[in-house]
């Protein structure tokens, strides 16, 4: 299966669009890209270096001549896995195609082998010139990836193609393009992510501490390869996955209702949510006194995993494990016990698990093959996950 792509440089050419280039960098951030911006000279005549070393916590250089001690150019090239240039001036498609290496960033071109991905944005007379369509036909044929302007509004009075797309629809081509195969056309997959809350009185409940963090990027990870996505979202606050279909819960009880309404036509569940164990046995109507926390009972909420496996047919079942050491035989017991096929293991003691962006534990599939998972980002687990599985959705 191919690797999942984390490290990226988002360059950026010296065209007005450049400005929409920010967007861009937030979004592939949250979908847990490590981004480097390298701008062209003439780029920060639009967006400065200040604006891209604050969105991008890192430090933005244009020309070889500077941090010469790092060798940027080839240091940036062997590190990445894509270069990502939005906008794609008509001057910059022209010196890229000719092979020049006039500053940082047409220098890292021709130094990297990583995918190679161009977004241009001009106006309709350059993009419809005779150069530019030479140039551009010139790198497809040598493995670039071009995507066809958006037409509408430009500067000033002029209006048609060359418009710099919509940042969702650049991330679409994006996926589109770094998804080697696209494994998960026509599958639908649900995805329960955050925590359970049960209420107490109409001011508090009983939660945990689950953020949802790695629901969403199994999500992300399932969309960018193809899938139909539905999440069964309880009390996350992150930004919903462009594409997916996001089911609001608060409660065991109302994910259970909508597990039940969703999982026959589903190919693939991945239970990342964190389920609330009890409950209360009595909700009061009205905020509860201090004096009335003396002592709260409490009813055992139905396993859900377990209960959901019993319907199985086809589906395929990913579970999650949050344990305060990797405790393998337990792991396996769960496992067993609630009919997965997969189950991830992690230790959350130290506390670094939880709302963190990075995870680490062990992945135990049904034959009892263990698959250890040093420290990383949330969104190469989701992308081990499903590669994890797909042999058995296909």
């Amino acid at each position: 299966m191919p690797k999942r792509i984390s490290k990226v440089i988002l360059g950026v050419g010296g065209g007005i669009a450049a400005y929409k280039s920010c967007d861009l960098l937030r979004r592939l951030q949250e979908r847990n890209y490590d981004v480097t911006v390298v701008p062209t000279p003439s780029a920060l005549n639009f967006v400065g270096t200040a604006t891209w070393e604050a969105l991008s916590a890192k430090k933005v250089t244009t020309q070889v001549w500077e941090s010469v001690d790092e060798v940027r150019h080839v240091k940036l090239a062997a590190e990445n896995e894509l270069i990502l240039i939005s906008p794609a001036t008509a001057d910059l498609i022209a010196r890229i195609a000719m092979g020049r290496a006039d500053d940082l960033l047409t220098n890292l071109v021709l130094a990297s082998s990583a995918i190679k991905v161009l977004i241009p944005a001009m106006h309709p007379n350059m993009w419809n010139n005779a150069a530019t369509v030479a140039n551009i036909a010139l790198l497809q044929e040598r493995g670039f990836h071009v995507m066809r302007p958006a037409t509408g509004r430009l500067t000033g009075a002029d209006s048609g193609i060359g418009r710099l797309p919509d940042t969702s629809e650049i991330l679409s081509y994006l996926a589109s393009v770094i998804a080697d195969t696209q494994d998960l056309i026509g599958k639908r997959v649900l995805i329960t992510a955050g925590g359970t809350r049960e209420a107490i009185d109409p001011v508090r409940y009983i939660g945990n501490r689950s953020s949802g963090k790695q629901g969403y990027a199994v999500a992300q990870a399932a969309l960018d390869r193809g899938a139909e996505v539905t999440i069964l979202s309880a009390n996350v606050t992150l930004p919903d996955p462009v594409g997916a279909t996001v089911i609001s819960v608060e409660s065991t009880k109302d994910l259970e209702i909508e597990l039940e309404r969703h999982f026959q036509n589903t190919d693939l569940l991945v239970m990342a949510a964190a389920v609330a164990d009890a409950r209360p046995t009595h909700v009061g109507t009205e905020k509860l006194k201090k004096d009335s926390y003396r002592e709260i009972s409490l009813v055992e909420n139905p396993d859900l995993v377990a209960q959901i496996s019993q319907q199985k047919r086809k589906q395929i079942i990913v579970g999650f494990a949050a344990e305060t050491s990797l405790n393998i035989a337990e792991a396996n017991r769960k496992l067993l016990a609630k009919g997965l096929d997969l189950i991830y293991l992690n230790d959350v003691s130290t506390g670094e698990i939880f709302g963190s962006d990075s995870t680490q534990g062990v992945f135990i599939t049904a034959d009892g093959k263990e698959i250890p998972v040093s420290k990383s980002n949330k969104a190469t687990l989701a992308g081990q996950l499903l590669d994890l599985v797909i042999s058995k959705l296909n």
